[in-house]
């Protein structure tokens, strides 16, 4: 913080600033925006999978915004050891889709197949919980060369998320990737970009909110916009507890989401090293413990609303580094919107108006900054040592294959591909692993400047002196 901001004189840090109620709304209702999409995705694919009718496709998609609420007060206000206290919001972990749609296709009566999800959830949810302080240990082989790696990759892997919302809601509709479509979202990119340069203050600061509204707007002559939603939707609902059935207990279904679990869990700790370093509030190991538990017990009580597993939602991350605005409670007022569209599917239905291109326009925005926040770690991660440079590229690499060559792993085991085609859970483990073997493993040994990748004997240009490796 610089000694002209306010809350270095109040001495309250800016993740636990406590805004006025119409900018805490207002910005928090930005957050709900940002990851509204890939909250209600998940349920859309696996109830369309099972074959659920639109009453109750509806039903579990609030259900899932309203337990992705619940997570996120446990993130952001914390009870006890849980909860990391950072400006994180929680939701539904796109990781899970795959293996539950196996699932799916596995049970022979479909009616059987939520449940059989829910209780693998609870069960990997429960181990999860006492997992994560042995978890959490492992953020020492978490320097800035490696966070700043995984951070950049989560930017990068989002990118393409928000190229396909550009394009269209589907992609086999007629439509998908047209003109007006892209014409959309380049209008509402433009709109949130001569915000963010033409304006100050506050209204600079919701640049993102107000470009999806004006992006609405615009769409509506185009005849992007589809209103029905607000008009089916019912003005009160609840998510009644185990409204599918009880959970049912298979083993194959628990392996298989307990490996989503670790996966979930890997990626969140990166996510927390990545708002840590965001916020001025480097998330340690206590942090991520914390945030580790809230993440598995909110996963644990999700089924129980019929909600799926929950996960960090890295995209709200580049909301935070654009914004600046880091206080938890901004995050936890976007909690209390997800809760009651939960109970609201009308309040729900408003967001849902929101044209995918809109949302896909003021992504590249979003998704764009945490890359370049990624970036930022880097540059003072020591990239003038051989060993780092080596660590960044091969791990960029391993983490961009699922991004660029999508079938790559296509012969390995399903369950192999639920690691393997996450690009940020790769990327993080051979940058783990890397770092462990070039910066730890016999420390000094081989520390040496930056050379040319095909003559690794020549010292660059002017380097005089040799320093030791950063780990």
């Amino acid at each position: 913080m610089s000694p002209e901001d306010p809350t270095a004189r109040s001495g309250v840090h800016p993740v636990d600033e406590k805004l006025p109620p119409l900018k805490m709304a207002t910005t928090g209702l930005q957050h709900v925006a940002a990851m509204y999409a890939g909250v209600v995705a998940p349920p859309l694919i696996v109830g369309a999978a099972i074959g659920l009718s639109g009453t109750e496709l509806t039903f579990l998609t609030g259900a899932c915004l309203f337990t992705a609420g619940l997570a996120t007060f446990l993130q952001t206000l914390g009870i006890w050891k849980i909860g990391a206290r950072l400006p994180f919001v929680n939701g539904v972990t796109f990781a899970g889709v795959a293996p539950m749609t196996a699932i799916v296709a596995a049970t022979d009566d479909k009616s059987d197949a939520l449940p059989i999800i829910f209780g693998a959830v609870i069960v990997a949810g429960v181990l999860g919980f006492f997992a994560s302080p042995f978890f959490s240990k492992a953020v020492r082989f978490f320097p800035p060369v490696v966070t700043g790696t995984v951070i950049t990759l989560i930017g990068i892997s989002l990118l393409p998320v928000a190229f396909g919302w550009a394009q269209g809601s589907s992609p086999t509709a007629d439509d998908f990737g047209s003109v007006t479509n892209l014409g959309l979202a380049g209008a509402t990119l433009v709109i949130v970009l001569l915000l963010r340069r033409f304006t100050r203050g506050f209204v600079k600061q919701i640049a993102v909110l107000l470009g999806l509204v004006a992006g609405t707007l615009v769409a509506i002559p185009l005849g992007v916009t589809d209103f029905s939603p607000v008009a089916d939707a019912d003005i009160v609902g609840f998510p009644t507890p185990f409204h599918f059935g009880a959970p049912q207990f298979q083993l194959a279904a628990i392996l298989s989401m307990c490996v989503v679990m670790v996966v979930s869990m890997t990626e969140s700790t990166a996510d927390m090293l990545a708002l840590g370093e965001i916020v001025d509030r480097p998330a340690d190991e206590k942090t991520i413990a914390a945030g580790l538990r809230a993440d598995t017990l909110g996963s644990a009580i999700s089924p129980v609303f019929n909600g799926f597993m929950c996960s960090a939602f890295a995209q709200n991350i580049g909301l935070v580094a654009m914004t600046r605005i880091r206080s938890r409670f901004v995050v936890a007022a976007g909690g209390g919107f997800l809760v009651l569209m939960g109970l609201c599917p009308v309040a729900a239905s408003l967001i849902a108006v929101v044209p995918r291109p809109v949302l896909g326009g003021a992504g590249v925005v979003l998704f764009g900054s945490v890359a370049a926040s990624g970036i930022q770690t880097l540059v003072r991660a020591g990239l003038d040592k051989d060993n780092n440079v080596l660590i960044v590229a091969v791990s960029l690499a391993v983490g961009i294959i699922p991004i660029t060559a999508p079938e790559f792993y296509h012969a390995f085991p399903e369950t192999a591909k639920i690691v393997l085609d996450s690009g940020i859970s790769t990327g993080c483990v051979a940058a783990v692993l890397l770092n462990f073997v070039f910066n730890h493993l016999g420390k000094g040994r081989d520390a040496q400047d930056v050379t040319h990748p095909m003559e690794a004997g020549e010292e660059i240009t002017g380097a005089t002196t040799r320093a030791p490796a950063t780990s």
